[in-house]
């Protein structure tokens, strides 16, 4: 964003007003919308340093309070705006009504200044975009395909399925992770306080030894100096450094963008992610193309809503070969990411026509496979929470019992 100041003549006094946009089009907009008065010019200018810091400032107290609205919330309003749209109530009116009766604060603010937006002539979906965190690409998407097709209630109701299909993905992955998230949970609370409590028992004994201490007992001993004497900085350490790095995130694309490529890198993680992707990648395209939208909007509007960047550059150069006069199944091929089987299926729907039918079939592919890695991922992760478990009791067993048995050898000769 780009610092501006406006200046305008309002009520006989001329003010000079500082804002923050894209270019100085949207700028002037802007301040039209915001003031009354005559503007007389719109100038950008370097940023002062103190608007730098107090937007530093602001920026990082937002990342760190801002909140996603809860996904059973947005569901049932999303129904909710649906079924008031179809009966042919104003968004305005809709969004308003919508704000007011909801219980989750986030979303009473959030949809509360949509109505307002909404007042002041924006589209919903360019409304929407200002949330997007709290919203979600998806919601975001679907809502720009209900405005092109004019048809928003019904890009509302699949929307609100989508976004049902997710939350049940979700709840399944959370089930699937209760079991190996609780066991090493319980481990590291045990670990934690052997460390802490036991190992401080046996220290002045292995001290007293005046011998060299196994590795094992040195790295116990070692622990237990730096959870004993630095725990509370440890922690405090660890929680910066969580909301440093969230900043980061959300603030820095290529830090954003090399985080990602290192979670497409980690075991099990990676198939998560990419598969995860395309079941929502081909789902929405699907839905535009479905709806009669050209192969290269469907596609600009189904890459904007994939999180990971990452394969959001990868599918978005299937984009740039479509509006190069290229077939759809080229550019999914060049992407490296669809198996050749999807290659072949996309290639014969476009030479019969059938391209909405078949992205569908795609569509339900993805989501079998992604549904298949959920429901193997507690059986995945037990050979890696087991190797964790017998490292934890290794050290511990080594660490404790080598040095008293070096001790009873030496009693004993």
């Amino acid at each position: 964003m780009k610092y501006f100041v406006a200046t305008i003549l309002t009520k006989g006094k001329r003010l000079e007003i500082p804002l923050y946009a894209k270019d100085r089009k949207e700028a002037n907009n802007n301040v039209k919308l915001k003031y009354s008065g005559i503007v007389i010019k719109v100038v950008e200018k370097d940023e002062p340093l103190e608007e730098k810091f107090k937007r530093f400032r602001a920026n990082f107290a937002q990342n760190i309070k801002k909140r996603k609205i809860k996904p059973d919330a947005l569901i049932a309003a999303i129904r909710q705006l649906a079924v008031m749209t179809n009966a042919s109530i104003s968004i305005h009116d809709s969004l308003s009504e919508i704000a007011s009766s909801s219980d989750d604060g986030t979303l009473n603010y959030v949809f509360g200044k949509l109505a307002d937006e909404i007042n002041s002539g924006h589209s919903l979906s360019s409304s929407m975009k200002n949330f997007h965190f709290e919203l979600g690409s998806l919601t975001i998407a679907m809502v720009h395909l209900g405005e092109k097709t004019g048809n928003l209630d019904e890009a509302l109701y699949s929307l609100a399925n989508m976004l049902e299909e997710i939350r049940a993905n979700y709840t399944k992955f959370k089930k699937a992770m209760a079991y190996p998230r609780n066991v090493m949970i319980a481990m590291a609370i045990a670990f934690t306080i052997l460390i802490s409590y036991v190992v401080p028992k046996f220290k002045d004994i292995f001290e007293q030894l005046k011998t060299e201490l196994p590795l094992p007992t040195q790295i116990l001993l070692k622990l237990e100096s730096l959870l004993n004497n630095y725990g509370l900085y440890l922690i405090a350490g660890l929680v910066l450094s969580f909301i440093i790095f969230k900043y980061l995130l959300s603030n820095y694309k290529n830090i954003r963008l090399a985080w990602h490529k290192i979670l497409l890198r980690i075991y099990l993680i990676k198939n998560i992610i990419v598969f995860s992707t395309l079941s929502r990648f081909t789902l929405v395209f699907s839905e535009l193309v479905r709806a009669g939208i050209p192969i290269a909007e469907a596609l600009e509007t189904s890459v904007s809503m994939i999180d990971n960047l990452a394969l959001k550059i990868k599918l978005s150069s299937v984009r740039l070969t479509v509006e190069k006069g290229g077939t759809l199944n080229t550019g999914l091929k060049e992407t490296e990411l669809f198996e050749n089987m999807i290659i072949q299926m996309v290639r014969a729907a476009e030479d019969s026509g059938t391209l909405d039918a078949m992205m569908q079939k795609v569509a339900e592919f993805y989501k079998m496979k992604f549904d298949a890695i959920i429901d193997g991922l507690s059986e995945a992760i037990e050979p890696i929470m087991l190797i964790i478990i017998a490292a934890m009791v290794t050290l511990l067993a080594l660490g404790i019992f080598l040095p008293i048995w070096g001790m009873g050898s030496a009693v004993g000769g």
